[in-house]
């Protein structure tokens, strides 16, 4: 963990650097386990994780939000949490995801991952909630898949949807993009999407390709997958752009 906190410092200082209003970081940021036993041994409350308080820390002395995918320990002892974080300018965690859809997949010619094995899942939709770029609803990786979730985001007036991820190499070449894209034009709103990257251990590779979409389905930030240095993408959030897809093209159900 102390290693990628040490990644994430260099990215709030890039980001710092390029006048940044919001850091937007992978969903499990802390760190990935090679197995569901030591995602479980490995978890920290957020109040004893130093993880979460360097980034808090951060935070607090860059006046800069951070979005932060880690993982909590469940009650019992026997599971995690994988959740997202909102940390506001002032280095305080004001809201908190709980991801709802869990990974449990066997993929041809790939891994095969149970999330459920070691993840407890979420049970509720996050309300919206304003922040300095905008209204924001939050989601994790899996959810992406489920459309229902950022619907329901859509009729509370979220602007902007973001899914911190790590997709496997096999599902991210098949349907990282187009599934963002898609996100970004049923609920005309902006989609950020920082994604893990690179080998993590012997078992687990991530895609990469972090991403910003714009309500038009229009690609306006891509990382690159080998997750050999630390990156940004910039984008300039416009909500008038918002505002403006939603009034010219009116996405209301007739059925």
């Amino acid at each position: 963990m102390a290693h990628n906190l040490r990644q994430c410092q260099i990215l709030v200082h890039k980001a710092v650097a390029a006048h940044a209003n919001a850091l937007f970081l992978p969903e499990a940021s802390d760190y990935i386990g090679s197995s569901p036993a030591e995602t479980v041994a490995l978890a920290r409350p957020a109040t004893d994780s130093i993880f979460v308080l360097g980034l808090q820390r951060e935070a607090r002395l860059s006046k800069l939000p951070i979005n932060v995918g880690i993982h909590e320990p469940a009650q019992g002892g026997e599971k995690v949490k994988n959740t997202l974080i909102w940390i506001n300018e002032d280095g305080e965690i004001t809201c908190r995801y709980q991801k709802m859809h869990l990974f449990d997949v066997a993929i041809q010619d790939g891994p095969t991952l149970k999330e459920s094995k070691s993840v407890e899942k979420g049970t509720e939709i996050l309300p919206p909630f304003d922040t300095p770029i905008g209204r924001l609803g939050l989601m994790i990786c899996f959810d992406l898949r489920f459309p229902e979730i950022s619907l329901a985001l859509k009729r509370q007036n979220c602007q902007i949807i973001t899914y911190p991820s790590a997709f496997t190499v096999p599902t991210g070449r098949a349907h990282w993009e187009v599934l963002l894209r898609a996100r970004a034009i049923e609920t005309q709103a902006y989609v950020i999407a920082p994604a893990q990257a690179g080998a993590h251990n012997e078992k687990r590779t991530s895609y990469g390709h972090s991403m910003i979409v714009s309500p038009w389905g229009e690609v306006l930030a891509e990382l690159d997958g080998d997750g050999q240095n630390p990156q940004i993408g910039i984008a300039k959030i416009d909500l008038d752009l918002v505002q403006r897809v939603r009034r010219d093209m009116p996405l209301l159900r007739r059925t």
